[in-house]
């Protein structure tokens, strides 16, 4: 069995000590007990889309705590933070340094390796798209032998963005979010259409309380099996933790007897 932990709590607003702290207590009581923690989206400091200040390079002080972490308790750690990346440019002969804002989601093992991935459908709605720029590449995380997706709330509305297309990519489909009370019920339909449309699990989680802009959140984490069975889920504003177990084997057997993928639509994804 693959074991990943849906963690559900509130966010202490732009606060990232706080919620470093928070999420280290968390993860190490899941030493031993589970493989991967999923954490919500933008986890250390809430959906701020005007905070720049609150940016870290992939090797500051968030992502090396995690990776520490992780190396401490056996248990990859998934998620996404601001981000921020200098790039250079040339210009009539000179050097210019730019640097790009990104909510880069990531996946840490516990030997130190870490993948990332960057938010690809921003949300103008909240600004983000002011504040971010946008990814733009698909990635299979690989780990344990168990092959996965990550995409990063506003992701979940756009199907071709998660689509297998025909040669099954992953396993799991990993959902991190900050999905409002207020469009709870999309959140609740989509979880099930993507798992669907994919003959995939899909482990799926959402913050619960207030965040600094008035907007409530009431969780909805679930993780669900090929049947659309719920393998942990959550009550309404419920803080914890549970488990999740999938059995990678058992899916493989269920797409070979039922091969819905083999008919998938070929297309090409332009950005």
């Amino acid at each position: 069995m693959f074991r990943v932990a849906l963690l559900q709590y509130p966010i202490l607003w732009a606060d990232k000590e706080a919620n470093l702290s928070l999420v280290e207590r968390r993860i190490r009581r899941l030493k031993g007990k589970a493989d991967v923690a999923l954490l919500p989206e933008m986890f250390s400091t809430g959906f701020c889309t005007n905070r720049p200040d609150l940016a870290e390079p992939t090797d500051g002080r968030t992502m090396e705590r995690l990776k520490r972490l992780s190396h401490q308790t056996g248990v990859a750690i998934a998620s996404s933070f601001i981000c921020s990346e200098e790039t250079e440019t040339h210009l009539n002969g000179r050097i210019q340094t730019q640097t790009q804002l990104f909510n880069r989601g990531f996946f840490v093992r516990p030997n130190g390796d870490v993948t990332y991935v960057d938010k690809a459908h921003l949300y103008a709605h909240g600004g983000e798209d002011r504040f971010f720029a946008a990814g733009k590449e698909r990635t299979i995380i690989e780990y344990m032998g168990v092959k996965m997706r990550l995409i990063i709330c506003y992701d979940l509305r756009f199907p071709l963005w998660a689509r297998q297309e025909q040669d099954n990519l992953y396993d799991i489909l990993l959902v991190v979010a900050n999905w409002p009370e207020i469009r709870i019920q999309y959140w609740d339909a989509l979880i099930q259409a993507r798992a669907t449309e994919n003959q995939s699990y899909i482990a799926a989680v959402n913050p619960v309380g207030d965040d600094g802009l008035g907007l409530h959140y009431n969780g909805h984490s679930i993780a669900y099996d090929t049947h659309l069975s719920p393998l942990a889920r959550f009550r309404n504003n419920e803080q914890g933790t549970r488990i999740a177990e999938f059995d990678i084997a058992k899916l493989h057997h269920f797409r070979e007897v039922l091969p819905l993928w083999r008919d998938a639509d070929r297309f090409n994804l332009k950005n």
